[in-house]
């Protein structure tokens, strides 16, 4: 059977076994859960990967991650400033109802409205003008050349049944009642969601309705979150589970090495790396009275030369990770290989503490996921051992993402000190980066929604909007050089390293391990 693993830039291998006669059903697991259906709740990769087999979006990603036409059968751009989007007639939502241009404009509306944890896939600035049933106009204030390449996420909504069931509201990862919308699911994709009990179990099951021609062979899909490593390798191994992710790399011989599984590994696109509160005049978890250690740049320049990634990498992901000095996958940018580390130098920085008078060090508390990212918490384990040897103490809150999100997020108030992220830029582009993680924001989170640690750099401000629109690609490529730089000189982050992929899968299954960890039905048959 033909596993499919690709890079960006891999040319799409050619479909897998024939559709079968017979009713198959795909079982699979992952680290963690799959909590609210509202699609805009929460901007994390599998929760979207996984919502997207049920909602489109007027765009998708193929196989080799190239954009395509969805919802939207083709668009163009009839003004330097007005993109025209022609809807696909026919579609209906998994209830029956049309899909038209009405749908459109709400979801934009909603996207950006309070609560979502997705408003920048449409700029605040931006105007949806209906021009028929199956017409949309986006008129934008200036030239945005990637205005649709993060639409592959951003899921159209039915607006009579999200009206209808008092779900206009979006309910946000840190809400503790849930609306109809993150309970049930409506959209146009290849699966229905039959049943879900979040946290526990997801049934889907085939959309016969699908608009698109099916390659999938599958009708019924059972996903069960399995937190224990060992115990989602052993459903694997003993043929209860169809496929498995991610797999303990330390476990990657044992699947090859066992009849009737595989192990399927390849580079991500994701950036694991670590961020700090540079806003608040105290921390919130630190015995540091009266200021905050992380405002100083050779504090945070003291912790990232701390860090030795070389023995991450060994030690903690047995050489299935690649160590990054910017926040973004070389893949994705051109210049990528013209930046370095700052190097591991544990007495460089004790040296940098001292200076910024901290000689005897300082305790701080740390958040990480134990079940979002490829050995999250043992990650956490190592800077917490390695921090603690220049004097920088560390209390490691480790907790499920769904705990973790709510935490950091926390309706805007960023409740954290010192945390562990990963990032896959949507658009695999940098603008994504910049725009996300590292522009200004307030208390509230207006502005760059990911910037737990709410640093603020006008420069990197006025690039990012020079970025945005920018369509000479040389030029646009050094406006985002010098932001890193200037991320990088000032330690704004410590990134740590691209992780890698790796997925457990039953010999009788074909499917596609995308770079951007997403995983996708319709590319699923079963033998």
């Amino acid at each position: 059977m033909k596993h499919r693993s690709l890079l960006l830039a891999a040319a799409l291998f050619a479909a897998g076994a024939g559709t079968s006669a017979q009713a198959e059903t795909l079982k699979y697991a992952f680290q963690g859960t799959l909590n609210a259906l509202d699609p805009y709740s929460l901007n994390e990769t599998f929760t979207l990967s996984s919502l997207g087999n049920t909602y489109e979006g007027l765009t998708r990603r193929g196989a080799d991650l190239a954009i395509e036409p969805a919802l939207a059968e083709s668009w163009e751009i009839v003004e330097p400033n007005r993109w025209r989007f022609h809807l696909r007639k026919g579609v209906k939502f998994h209830n029956g109802n049309d899909f038209t241009a009405e749908d459109v404009a709400f979801s934009v509306d909603r996207v950006r409205s309070e609560g979502s944890d997705l408003s920048t896939r449409v700029g605040a600035d931006v105007k949806v003008e209906i021009v028929d049933d199956h017409t949309v106009d986006f008129v934008l204030t200036g030239p945005n050349p990637i205005l649709n390449y993060e639409w592959d996420t951003f899921y159209m909504m039915d607006k009579d049944w999200t009206t209808e069931n008092n779900a206009v509201k979006v309910t946000s990862a840190s809400d503790t009642t849930p609306n109809y919308a993150s309970l049930q699911a409506n959209g146009t994709g290849p699966f229905k969601i039959l049943s879900h009990e979040a946290g526990v179990k997801t049934v889907y099951e085939k959309n016969d309705g699908w608009w698109d021609e099916a390659k999938h062979n599958i009708d019924t899909v059972e996903f069960t979150p399995i937190g224990s490593d060992a115990t989602r390798v052993a459903a694997l191994l003993s043929g209860e589970l169809d496929m498995v992710y991610p797999i303990p790399v330390q476990d990657i011989k044992r699947i090859n090495d066992n009849a009737g599984t595989v192990a399927l590994t390849g580079p991500e696109l994701r950036t694991i790396f670590l961020g700090m509160d540079q806003m608040r005049d105290e921390l919130l978890y630190s015995d540091v009275k009266g200021k905050n250690p992380f405002k100083d740049a050779k504090v945070r320049q003291a912790v990232y030369q701390a860090i030795d990634i070389e023995a991450i990498k060994k030690k903690v992901m047995r050489d299935l990770a690649t160590p990054s000095a910017i926040m973004i996958s070389p893949f994705l940018f051109s210049k990528g290989s013209e930046f370095e580390r700052y190097p591991y130098d544990p007495e460089g920085a004790k040296k940098l503490l001292a200076n910024a008078g901290y000689a005897d060090g300082f305790s701080v508390g740390m958040d990480c996921p134990n079940d979002r990212y490829v050995n999250d918490e043992a990650i956490c384990q190592a800077v917490a051992s390695m921090l603690a040897k220049v004097g920088v103490k560390i209390d490691l809150n480790a907790q499920p993402k769904a705990k973790y999100f709510a935490k950091v997020l926390a309706s805007g108030g960023f409740d954290t000190s010192f945390y562990l992220l990963g990032w896959t830029p949507g658009s695999l582009d940098s603008w994504n980066v910049l725009s996300n993680l590292m522009n200004c924001r307030d208390e509230a989170g207006k502005g760059s929604p990911f910037n737990l640690g709410g640093f603020c750099d006008a420069k990197i401000d006025s690039l990012t909007k020079e970025v945005l629109v920018e369509i000479d690609p040389d030029k646009r490529d050094g406006l985002i050089a010098e932001a890193y730089k200037i991320s990088h000189d000032n330690a704004y982050y410590i990134p740590l390293h691209q992780q890698g992929l790796a997925w457990g899968v039953a010999d009788n299954i074909d499917l596609v391990q995308r770079a951007d960890n997403q995983f996708k039905f319709r590319f699923v048959t079963k033998n």
